[in-house]
């Protein structure tokens, strides 16, 4: 997998390179492999592919994010400044933009801002080391649809910007879940395997409802925090694990064939069959 860090140059912290991390792997630039353990699922036709709009001035960065999002079966153009990122996201056709919050000759979030002022809806990732709760309210109030801090995991900035990109296209509600013999009817609250009820507590129910929503993708713990206990920062407790604990005891234990996978170093992920 890939890791982020952050690098000084020219006074600035609001960078980041390739680096070990504790759980991921490190190389130079992405393969499918390594870039989160979902493939290349566009070109397989299992995920739309996107066309995304990285706007970040640093060079090495910018070209790392566009040959690893075209790995990942997406295209990307770039641009070095703020001025020119608006421009070319003003002109439309993009289903994400990544932006940069430190940009020469005008800032991620004024370009955001701008951009919300014109009506431009198109989904928003906006990076940043900047990770305060304060900076992150103030990235989300300026028209960001979500934020990450530096360093992170490449798989996580893919994961998020293949939701931001889902959540823009109206789709026809979903009132079942379906993975293999598990099934959760969201009209009902009723959770089932093998035909036999699953009893949950709410906030079991939830974290599953979120996994199942998101089957065959890996689920990070910083999308668990903010998308199922609502935390838009890392309380530092065990949480999540106390829960995927009496979950997996839950819907897995007496079955032959496990449903809720640990992906090491990355999250977990609901899927029928070997993470």
């Amino acid at each position: 997998m890939i890791a982020a860090r952050l690098r000084s140059r020219r006074g600035r912290a609001d960078r980041f390179l390739p680096r070990s991390t504790p759980g991921l792997r490190t190389c130079n630039m992405p393969r499918p492999a390594e870039t989160g353990f979902v493939g290349n699922r566009a070109s397989r036709g299992e995920l739309k592919a996107m066309r995304v709009l990285v706007i970040e001035d640093d060079t090495e960065t910018a070209l790392f994010l566009q040959k690893a999002l075209k790995e990942s079966g997406h295209g990307a153009d770039l641009a070095a400044d703020g001025e020119t990122g608006l421009a070319m996201a003003g002109e439309g056709g993009y289903d994400v933009l990544i932006v940069d919050r430190m940009l020469p000759r005008l800032d991620g979030l004024s370009v955001v801002r701008t951009l919300r002022t014109a009506g431009n809806r198109t989904p928003v990732l906006i990076l940043s080391a900047l990770g305060e709760v304060d900076d992150r309210v103030k990235g989300l109030r300026a028209g960001g649809d979500d934020y990450l801090t530096k360093p992170y995991a490449y798989s996580e900035l893919l994961a998020r910007i293949e939701a931001l990109s889902r959540r823009a296209v109206p789709e026809e509600q979903e009132t079942r879940y379906v993975v293999g013999d598990l099934v959760l009817d969201r009209l009902s609250h009723r959770v089932t395997r093998g035909g036999e009820p699953v009893v949950l507590q709410p906030r079991e129910y939830r974290l599953l409802e979120y996994l199942m929503k998101h089957r065959d993708q890996v689920v990070t713990r910083t999308m668990l925090l903010e998308n199922v206990w609502d935390y838009h920062f890392d309380p530092q407790t065990n949480v999540i694990d106390v829960h995927i604990s009496r979950l997996r005891a839950k819907i897995d234990k007496g079955f032959d064939r496990p449903l809720l996978h640990t992906v090491r170093g990355a999250g977990y992920m609901v899927r029928d069959g070997a993470a």
